[in-house]
């Protein structure tokens, strides 16, 4: 397996490597999980150069992100603030290198570290089974904020499923989460019917196997429904609310909206998932 390693070049505010084949030896104690948050970066700031072959990034101060990005005003529909605190946190930028059309994507799912070094876990992918990708070169990359470090870093390439579920509650107060199979996200003042979760600000939890445990309460009328759009009802933000559900298998992407208060087009199963939802996002609160 291969690793991109990232050594004391972090002490100048700034690395850039290519994937090679070095590896620590020594383990230095148990890994303990590290926190990082999801940064739409690209919603205000332009990379100068791009880079053609795979490459990682560590930014490390104001300075160091004006000298390789370029600010622009925000070209995104969710309102962004591109400050960084630098005091307390790294930007983590992985690169996939040049690709010859869309649907290639790379993401960041977990880091750890122990008493010597830091490793972040990602995955890469291709265009998925039914996708029509533009013709075009695209540069695949993803950011993250750590906190502040002086540990080597080092990146380890894993096989994740790409699938996802989104689920969330919205009117008086907005809750948005993420499940995957490698961890959970928590978005960040999401506004209702702005649902392009991509450019918002997220944490998130390190937790497997959350994405095919809940799919099971997924009724077979909404996985039938392959990348539709179904509203239940009518819900209202600014009146009773509603609950969203967001099902990303491959290339298809399914979106249902569903009335807080039960309606006569919503089934015993529906109403019972609006319930599971419900409750699962009060888990993921706690």
């Amino acid at each position: 397996m291969k690793k991109l390693m990232l050594s004391l070049f972090i002490a100048f505010g700034f690395s850039a490597c290519s994937l090679n084949d070095d590896l620590p030896q020594n383990t230095c104690g148990e890994y303990t999980t590290v926190p990082f948050s999801g940064f739409p970066l690209p919603c205000n700031y332009n990379l100068k150069e791009q880079y053609p072959n795979p490459a990682a990034l560590i930014v490390s101060s104001q300075e160091k992100l004006n000298q390789y990005f370029t600010q622009h005003a925000n070209t995104c529909s969710v309102t962004s603030d591109p400050t960084i605190n630098f005091s307390n946190n790294f930007l983590v930028g992985i690169f996939s290198g040049q690709k010859p059309t869309s649907g290639y994507g790379i993401k960041i799912t977990s880091i750890v570290e122990n008493n010597c070094q830091i490793f972040v876990n990602f995955y890469e992918y291709g265009p998925q089974t039914g996708e029509t990708p533009t013709t075009g070169t695209t540069f695949p990359a993803d950011y993250v904020l750590i906190p502040k470090t002086t540990k080597p870093i080092y990146f380890n390439k894993t096989t994740e499923n790409k699938d996802n579920i989104v689920i969330g509650t919205f009117g008086a107060v907005n809750d948005f989460f993420q499940l995957n199979d490698y961890n959970i996200l928590k978005f960040l003042n999401v506004t209702t019917g702005n649902y392009e979760f991509g450019q918002y600000k997220n944490t998130a939890t390190i937790k497997r196997g959350e994405y095919t445990l809940f799919l099971k309460n997924v009724p077979t009328e909404i996985i039938n429904l392959k990348g539709q759009t179904k509203t239940y009802g009518s819900p209202d933000p600014a009146n009773q609310g509603g609950v969203y559900f967001e099902l990303r298998q491959g290339a298809s992407t399914t979106k249902i909206y569903i009335d807080n208060t039960d309606t006569a087009d919503q089934s015993t199963e529906v109403k019972a998932f609006k319930k599971a939802i419900k409750d699962k996002i009060v888990l993921l609160k706690i």
